[in-house]
């Protein structure tokens, strides 16, 4: 079998995208190799699709509390299917004028298949074989499916069968408490369907700080039938319902919906590529291990995005990206830096789009107490700003995690109306200056009275100063 020569091989059809076309307009001869549709997980099943049928949900609940500000509105009937083929039509356009483009263009060329590593250069594809001196594993991960007993034998669905649903069950059960899980499980609820969700732990989200994991989960068991300390343990499948049997702490109970989502986490694609073939270690999660550089343990190979396991966003994988390009170009980087960096990720922010929305952005609590960190919290509540009044915001807040002595920010949670749009405020002021971000905050003039008052609010309750 005649091989082809590369000077890149990337493989994976998303942020490895960015790594790809970089190389190919500086002249290098490049492979992509994405079996799936191009853009990624984010683009097709991930982050755009969601937040758009996300943001019918917010209009939902929107109309649900019209009432509040005196306002007597009702939602007469939800058009499920255009909700759901809004996002699903536009994603997929997108996907064809990337590959389109991709096609036009001759290099990068698209291998349009799975590929498997053969050894540390060379990949099969398509009955072929290729081989660079350089590749990059972009491949991503997929949605992680749990060892439950009988679990093959019901049907379920994944969120990416989850984003594309045409017509709304009337119950959906959720196993998992993630962000996949809210977001998602928020969107259903929303949109009339009843829900049931049931998570092995004792909170939702989990990961993070634990004054919002406790408030989210408090808000959600009022909202919602919330199973939590608790581990599905059998499923069957019972006149066109789906039974799922859980193991509660001195009982085992049935629950049973139309539907049944499966939102336990992700796993890395790594098995799918046999990246063994190529030498390449993994750690014991399946995820590929890099150093700082976002290189493996095989010269010349990188990873990097949800497959690399470092951080699972969007913005981390494209920042990795820019910093393998440039470690790819070498002699012809465009940055003008012919010596390697190590990514910077600080810092580093994240969101949860669910209802409340959620953002944060360095440590939590816990990991500081872990670290053993001496520090000191600033809260603040919306209600007490006039905009969160205005809003008639009960609950949510800012917090501020600040070092006692240097007084850097350590990290901020946000729980609350546009938490994501709040929280650059503060990423934008630590990237500014690392240890007088809190006094920028602080210091700056704010509107009054917006939103953002709530942050500066935050910033100003940090006791270090009193």
């Amino acid at each position: 079998m005649k091989k082809m020569k590369f000077d890149l091989i990337v493989i994976g059809g998303g942020s490895g995208l960015d790594v790809a076309v970089g190389a190919a307009e500086q002249g290098l001869k490049v492979a992509i190799i994405e079996e799936g549709s191009l853009g990624g997980t984010c683009l097709n099943r991930g982050c755009i699709p969601s937040k758009m049928i996300i943001h019918a949900a917010e209009v939902a609940d929107t109309i649900r509390k019209a009432n509040v500000f005196g306002i007597n509105a009702k939602i007469n009937s939800i058009d499920f299917k255009r909700v759901t083929t809004r996002a699903s039509r536009e994603v997929d356009k997108d996907a064809r004028d990337i590959e389109q483009s991709i096609r036009a263009g001759k290099n990068p060329m698209l291998f349009k298949s799975r590929g498997r590593f053969i050894d540390a250069h060379t990949l099969e594809v398509q009955k072929q074989k290729i081989t660079a001196l350089k590749i990059v594993i972009a491949a991503g991960a997929r949605p992680f499916i749990p060892p439950i007993p009988d679990l093959e034998k019901v049907p379920y669905l994944t969120s990416t069968q989850a984003l594309r649903l045409t017509t709304l069950p009337t119950s959906m059960i959720i196993l998992g408490g993630g962000y996949i899980a809210a977001e998602l499980g928020n969107f259903y609820a929303s949109m009339g369907c009843k829900i049931t969700v049931i998570q092995r732990g004792p909170l939702l989200i989990p990961r993070e700080d634990k004054d919002v994991a406790e408030l989210f989960t408090a808000s959600w068991k009022k909202k919602y039938a919330l199973i939590t300390e608790a581990n599905a343990v059998n499923m069957e499948k019972k006149n066109n319902k789906i039974v799922v049997t859980a193991q509660l702490a001195k009982q085992e109970k049935k629950f049973a919906a139309e539907k049944l989502l499966i939102a336990t986490g992700l796993k890395p694609n790594t098995d799918l590529l046999d990246v063994a073939a190529a030498g390449v270690k993994t750690n014991q999660d399946g995820y590929v291990m890099v150093n700082k550089f976002m290189e493996t343990n095989i010269k010349n190979i990188w990873a990097l995005g949800d497959i690399a396991g470092v951080y699972l966003f969007k913005h981390s994988a494209n920042l990795e990206a820019e910093y393998v390009l440039r470690a790819i170009l070498g002699d012809k980087n465009i940055f003008g830096d012919k010596n390697k960096r190590p990514v910077n990720y600080y810092p580093m922010p994240h969101a949860i789009f669910t209802n409340p929305q959620i953002a944060g952005v360095g440590l939590t609590e816990q990991e500081a107490i872990k670290q053993k960190k001496k520090y000191k919290v600033g809260k603040y509540y919306y209600k007490d700003t006039g905009m969160g009044a205005a809003l008639e915001e009960k609950d949510g807040f800012v917090k501020f995690i600040v070092d006692s002595q240097s007084k850097e920010i350590l990290g901020c949670h946000i729980l609350g109306p546009e938490a994501s749009i709040l929280l650059h405020e503060v990423v934008v002021a630590m990237k500014a200056d690392r240890f007088r971000a809190l006094d920028i905050l602080r210091s700056a003039v704010h509107i009054h009275p917006a939103l953002s008052e709530v942050v500066q609010r935050a910033a100003l309750s940090v006791p270090i100063y009193h």
